[in-house]
C-alpha cells in the first residue's frame, strides 16, 4: 500500500493525510480489509510526527472507513463496498431512460435549462463597457444615498422583533399601505392595501402568476418583440408560447389566440419596441380577456418615465371583470439590487399567489421593506422620481442628437417617447455581431435586439440602446465612437 501526503494549502498535515486515504478507499486502491502501515512506518516515510498519523488514523475510524483490531493493526472497514467493483459495474452503458447531459432533473428543471434563462444571465454579466447603453439599468449616482442611509439607520433602532424574525408573507403592512396609496394616485390602479403583495422584482411575480395559473400545454399569448425573462418563465412552467405582433397601438388584440390562458403585456412602454397601447387597444384587450376567460398580466414596465404627452393610466384601473393581475418593480428607479416589486392580483387569486410566494422565499427582507415604506410616505421616492424625469430626457436628448450628428438619417429611432432606452436601426451596418464586437473592443456596450423576437428577426441591424445609466458627455463620446466603427467598417459600393 503506497500512501502519499497532498501538498499543503493551509490545511492540518493530519486533514491532508486522512483526505489521500479516504481518496485511496473511495477509489478501489485501497480494498475492503487491506492491512494499513503502521503509525511509526507510515510517519517515517512521510516525514511527519507518530501522532499526525494517529489523528488521521482515529478521523478515518470515526468516519467508519477504517477499523481497529486490538494488537493487529489498523485497517479498510470490511463492511465497504468494494469501489473498484462498482466502478466497473457502473461503467456500463447508461440505460436510454437516463439524460445524461442533465441527470436527475426532472421536466421544470429541463425546461429552465432548454429556455432563455441560460442567455439572459450570461447578459447580465455581461456589463464591461465604459460607455454601457444597456437598458433597464438606472443611473446609480443619482440614488439620493444620504437620504436612504439616514432611514436605514432610524429603521435599525426599531424594536428587534419588527424586523429580525419572520414577516408576512405578503409584505410589511406600512410598505403595502404605501404601494397601494402610490399607485391609487400616479397609476390609477383600484386595490387597496390587502391586494398589494411585494415581491422580489418583477420577474419573482411573473414566475408566481406561472405557476399558480399555468398547466404544461396551456397557451400563453406574448408579445413579439418581447420580453424575455417573461418567455422564460411561462416557458419553464410549461406553456406553450404564441407570439402576437406589436404595432404603434401595441399588441394586436385581433390576432390573440382564442385558446390563450394567458396574456403578457407591457402597455405603458412596450419593451423593447416603446410603443405605447392605445386606450382604443386596452378596452378592446379587456373585452376579450372577459369573453375569453383569460387573464392579463399588466407588466407596468418604464410607466415613470414619459416625455412626450400625458401617460395613460393603467390597464389594470379599466378592469371590470377582475382578469388583470398588476406588477410593477422599483428596480428601474431605485437600484435594483434592492429586489422589490409589487404585484395586485384579482380577489379570487391572492391566496393561492401568497401561498406560492411562502413555499419560494417566506417574504422580502424586511429591512428594505421598511426603509423603503419610509422613503415614500416621506415624500423621497417621488421627489426622486421627479428629479430623474429630467435627468433621464437630458440623457435622451443628448442620445437623439448625437445619432442625428453622426449618423443623421441613416439611423431609424423608435421608442423615444418614454422609458430608459430606444431602439436604433443602422443602414450601413452589414454585420451586426461584427458591429457589435468591434464597439465592445472600443468599451461600448451595445445590445442586439435580436434575443428579444422569437420569430422573424428584427430587420437589419437594429440595436437596443439604453441611456439611463450613462452621462450626457458619455452618450456624446460613445456615439461618436459607434460612428468610427461604422465608418471603419462600411462596405464600399
Amino acid at each position: 500500500m503506497v500512501i502519499e501526503l497532498p501538498s499543503g494549502s493551509g490545511r492540518p498535515a493530519y486533514q491532508r493525510l486522512a483526505e489521500a486515504i479516504r481518496e485511496g478507499i473511495l477509489s478501489g486502491r485501497f480494498r475492503p480489509g487491506e492491512r494499513l502501515p503502521p503509525t511509526r512506518t507510515l510517519a517515517r516515510n512521510l516525514s511527519l510526527a507518530r501522532n499526525t498519523v494517529l489523528e488521521a488514523y482515529e478521523q478515518l475510524i470515526a468516519e467508519g472507513y477504517l477499523s481497529a483490531r486490538h494488537g493487529s493493526g489498523t485497517f479498510v472497514a470490511p463492511d465497504l463496498p468494494d469501489r473498484a467493483f462498482r466502478a466497473e459495474a457502473l461503467a456500463v452503458q447508461p440505460s436510454p431512460n437516463i439524460d445524461t447531459a442533465t441527470p436527475g432533473l426532472g421536466a421544470f428543471g429541463r425546461r429552465v435549462l432548454q429556455g432563455e434563462i441560460p442567455a439572459q444571465m450570461a447578459e447580465d454579466r455581461s456589463r464591461v463597457s465604459a460607455y454601457e447603453f444597456r437598458y433597464g439599468t438606472p443611473s446609480f449616482d443619482e440614488f439620493p444615498m444620504d437620504a436612504w442611509r439616514t432611514l436605514t439607520k432610524r429603521v435599525l433602532d426599531y424594536p428587534p422583533q419588527d424586523l429580525l424574525g419572520y414577516g408576512p408573507t405578503e409584505g410589511l403592512p406600512a410598505l403595502r399601505e404605501s404601494l397601494a396609496r402610490y399607485l391609487q394616485r400616479s397609476r390609477g390602479v383600484r386595490c387597496d392595501a390587502g391586494q398589494v403583495l411585494v415581491v422580489n422584482g418583477s420577474q419573482q411575480a411573473l414566475d408566481l402568476a406561472a405557476r399558480v395559473l399555468l398547466d404544461p400545454g396551456d397557451v400563453v399569448a406574448v408579445e413579439e418583440p418581447g420580453y424575455p425573462g417573461a418567455r422564460a418563465a411561462f416557458a419553464a412552467a410549461g406553456a406553450r408560447l404564441a407570439p402576437v405582433p406589436v404595432d404603434r397601438e401595441g399588441i394586436r388584440v385581433g390576432d390573440l389566440p382564442e385558446r390563450a390562458k394567458l396574456v403578457y403585456v407591457t402597455p405603458s412602454h412596450q419593451f423593447p419596441s416603446g410603443a405605447v397601447m392605445s386606450a382604443t387597444r386596452r378596452l378592446e384587450l379587456l373585452e376579450w380577456a372577459a369573453r375569453t376567460g383569460a387573464y392579463i398580466i399588466e407588466d407596468d414596465y418604464d410607466s415613470e418615465f414619459r416625455y412626450e404627452g400625458r401617460p395613460l393610466a393603467a390597464l389594470q384601473g379599466l378592469d371590470e371583470a377582475g382578469r388583470v393581475i398588476y406588477t410593477g418593480t422599483l428596480s428601474k428607479v431605485l437600484l435594483p439590487a434592492l429586489r422589490l416589486g409589487y404585484m395586485v392580483a384579482p380577489p379570487a387569486l391572492q391566496p393561492a399567489i401568497s401561498g406560492a410566494k411562502w413555499l419560494t422565499d417566506r417574504h422580502v427582507a424586511l429591512l428594505y421593506q421598511a426603509v423603503l415604506a419610509l422613503f415614500i410616505d416621506e415624500g423621497h421616492f417621488e421627489r426622486h422620481l421627479r428629479r430623474m424625469r429630467k435627468v433621464y430626457e437630458q440623457r435622451r436628448i443628448a442620445l437623439m442628437e448625437a445619432f442625428g450628428q453622426h449618423f443623421g438619417e441613416r439611423a431609424a429611432i423608435s421608442g423615444s417617447e418614454s422609458g430608459m432606452h430606444v431602439l436604433v436601426n443602422l443602414a450601413e451596418v452589414r454585420d451586426a455581431d461584427a458591429f457589435v464586437k468591434q464597439a465592445r473592443e472600443r468599451r461600448v456596450g451595445i445590445y442586439h435586439a435580436r434575443p428579444y423576437f422569437l420569430t422573424e428577426p428584427p430587420p437589419g441591424a437594429t440595436f437596443l440602446m439604453g441611456y439611463s445609466s450613462v452621462t450626457v458627455d458619455g452618450i456624446r463620446e460613445g456615439i461618436g465612437i459607434l460612428a468610427e466603427v461604422a465608418r471603419a467598417s462600411r462596405v464600399p459600393r
